[in-house]
């Protein structure tokens, strides 16, 4: 495989992503702008906004027509189809926190595809960077490149590289993961062994130890230590993809290694059909007329084609069935993948990685589970092993017994407005959560905190697994106690072990907590809204609060209700969306789902939904207001309209009353 050369060539246009909508205007209408530091740039530009939801039902070159369409500035959305690709652009720019959120690898394609072949940033997000890299964008965080690149002088590979390990510059100097990975594999590079004594470990760094590749070709795993920055290749237990990311994987695949050629151990590979089963009643008219429709009905063939084609287990969707209306009803899904991976499949001590960025969900029961993008998950399927640097630890320590209207979501809100987290500190680290406070909880409540890694811009969440954790592997999954002993056994971080930063909180001081519109970040108490806070539809399901104990939660507050005569408010849509059929299951046993419809909420089956744009519960004005138990709110999440973020109590009874409402023991109070 080729090398890049030792300088950088780069001819094109610089593309400044402001927080002024003139500014961008003018710069597609061919005005080039100077860069000063003074120049307010977007921050917390998310994928969500990069290439929105529906966007990702392409999975090829005509990404390029759509890069930033979501991108808001100020209050306008100034970005058009084609106008970046037209406008010659070679490079673009933002502020803090770069590609926050969702782990789609289209962003990144979508911005290679349209010309632009160097990103810069104040901060890239972890899987957002590691993605360009994948692909063989260049990126930065030193804005010095800009006079280089303006004044067209080439542009030391090294400049690029900086800071970066051995393997992160070799993927870098072969333009991409592939091009590296078949290097490796001819034996064109050597992966630099690691020699770190044994030292003290935290919990993940135990599990990387483990799974360290030392020889591939001899099967040799483990070191006896790792630590932060270490690099190397860990072989994984699982890997899965749902069908925003598997058909583009299987197009590299099939391009690159061939259509013939098996996935190395396809037992250990899942395929989901979960994110876009319900698309047919949530897509807006305008995008069934371009054909979005067609286009997204795509995905799901390629996926259960190549599913078939190389013996992958596929969770797909239910089969239609007729409505009352006698036409063919869309039906939800088997699971969401986070849900089905830790309800049937992940185990404490292994390492999963999956093409989302909720993957830490499984973290829950201590281990390694984290994002990844499409070229990383295609290229799992040749080698079964992923890159990693090993990342730094921070550790969350919540305390005390929390007050009984108090969730672990709560507990993630006040993590998120933490400055530590909401300045970005946190991108790319592990976060290990502890506590008595944490301890508590069950396995469903510890995966809300892990799940919401994501946003705290983590590498991944875990909690070290306990009696607990042996409980819920006994009576949930099956297994033998002497083995979920077993397994769970060393799982603890070391005394002495490093963590880069501790935040420790009291879990009796807090109260219900929501997140204003625009970030999970944006957290206050309840009752510093400051006045009334009306809403139009209450959303509770998902991933995030979609398990057992979620809908435990729903049916407490809504079981009151029913008791004291109180229906959900005449003017709100409330939906409750479970995360897996098992859940579902589980509420039809336990009678919450009559007690859904007496209160008059609409209970719906599994699939990602709403969170995704993709079904029931998205609003379709700007001036909908929606509260709901999702993990974020990034703009456009979940529709054109304002999303509040806040615990499955909380949008239980504020469904009951129409205001964002606080609810307590028998009874929901006056909305404040």
């Amino acid at each position: 495989m080729a090398r890049r050369p030792d300088q950088v060539h780069l001819s094109g246009r610089i593309l400044f992503l402001c927080d002024d909508a003139d500014l961008v205007t003018r710069q597609l209408a061919g005005e080039d702008l100077e860069w000063t530091p003074a120049m307010r740039l977007r921050d917390n530009i998310s994928t969500d906004e990069i290439t929105p939801a529906y966007i990702c039902y392409y999975f090829d070159e005509t990404l390029g027509e759509f890069p930033y369409l979501g991108l808001k500035a100020g209050d306008q959305f100034p970005i058009t189809r084609g106008s970046v690709k037209r406008g010659g652009f070679v490079a673009s720019v933002a502020g803090k926190r770069r590609g926050k959120g969702s782990s789609r690898e289209q962003s990144p394609y979508a911005e290679l595809c349209a010309g632009i072949k160097l990103v810069l940033g104040e901060s890239i997000e972890r899987i957002y960077h590691e993605n360009c890299q994948n692909l063989g964008v260049l990126t930065s965080t030193d804005f010095s490149v800009l006079e280089r690149l303006k004044s067209g002088e080439p542009i030391p590979l090294s400049v690029f590289m900086q800071g970066e390990g051995e393997i992160t510059r070799g993927i870098i100097e072969y333009g991409g993961l592939f091009n590296y990975n078949v290097a490796r594999l001819q034996g064109m590079v050597r992966v630099p062994p690691i020699a770190t004594p044994r030292r003290p470990m935290t919990i993940g760094e135990k599990i990387f130890a483990r799974h360290w590749v030392v020889d591939a070709a001899a099967g040799k795993i483990g070191v006896p230590a790792v630590k932060p920055g270490d690099e190397g290749f860990v072989v994984t237990d699982i890997r899965f993809s749902h069908e925003y990311v598997t058909p583009m994987s299987a197009i590299f695949f099939e391009q690159f290694v061939g259509e013939d050629q098996p996935l190395n151990d396809p037992s250990s590979i899942f395929f989901f059909r979960d994110h876009l089963t319900f698309l047919d009643q949530a897509m807006r008219p305008e995008h069934i007329e371009m054909g979005l429709l067609d286009v997204a009905a795509q995905l799901e063939k390629k996926q259960r084609e190549f599913a078939a084609a190389k013996g992958v287990k596929l969770y797909g969707q239910l089969e239609k069935r007729l409505n009352v209306m006698g036409a063919l009803a869309a039906t939800g899904s088997e699971a969401i993948c986070h849900s089905k991976i830790l309800e049937a499949h992940a185990l404490p001590g292994q390492i999963i990685i999956g093409s989302d960025s909720h993957t830490p969900h499984a973290g829950a029961v201590g281990c390694i589970a984290f994002g990844v993008g499409t070229t990383a998950v295609f290229n799992s399927w040749i080698t079964k092993d992923v890159r990693v640097q090993v990342p730094k630890s921070f550790r969350v320590t919540v305390r005390g017994r929390k007050p009984d209207n108090v969730t672990a979501k709560d507990f993630m809100l006040r993590i998120l407005r933490h400055p530590y987290v909401k300045n970005g500190d946190a991108i790319g680290q592990i976060v290990e959560y502890a506590g008595d406070a944490v301890e508590a909880l069950s396995v469903d409540e510890r995966a809300t905190m892990t799940n919401m890694a994501a946003e705290v811009g983590a590498f991944t969440g875990i909690i070290a697994p306990d009696g607990k954790t042996v409980d819920y592997l006994v009576e949930a999954r099956g297994l033998d106690r002497a083995e979920a002993e077993r397994l769970c056994e060393g799982l603890v971080s070391d005394p002495g072990a490093e963590y880069v930063k501790e935040i420790d909180f009291d879990a009796s001081t807090l109260k219900p907590m929501v997140a204003l519109p625009g970030d999970p970040g944006n957290g206050l108490y309840v009752e510093e809204l400051g006045g009334p806070v009306k809403i139009d539809i209450a959303y509770a399901g998902s991933c995030t609060a979609g398990k057992r104990e979620d809908m435990d939660m729903y049916a407490r507050v809504f079981r009151e209700a029913v008791e004291r005569g109180v229906r959900v408010a005449p003017w709100i849509q409330c939906y409750i969306q479970c995360g897996s059929q098992d859940v579902f299951r589980y509420c039809q046993e336990r009678g919450y789902d009559q007690v859904f419809r007496e209160v008059g909420a609409t209970f719906i089956e599994p699939s990602c939904g709403a969170c995704i744009n993709a079904g029931p519960g998205v609003s379709r004005q700007k001036t909908d207001v929606t509260i709901s138990a999702i993990n974020r709110n990034f703009p456009g999440r979940s529709g054109p309209g304002q999303l509040y973020l806040a615990s499955p109590y909380t949008v239980a009874a504020s469904a009951l009353t129409g205001y964002i409402t606080v609810w307590e023991s028998e009874r929901a109070t006056a909305p404040v």
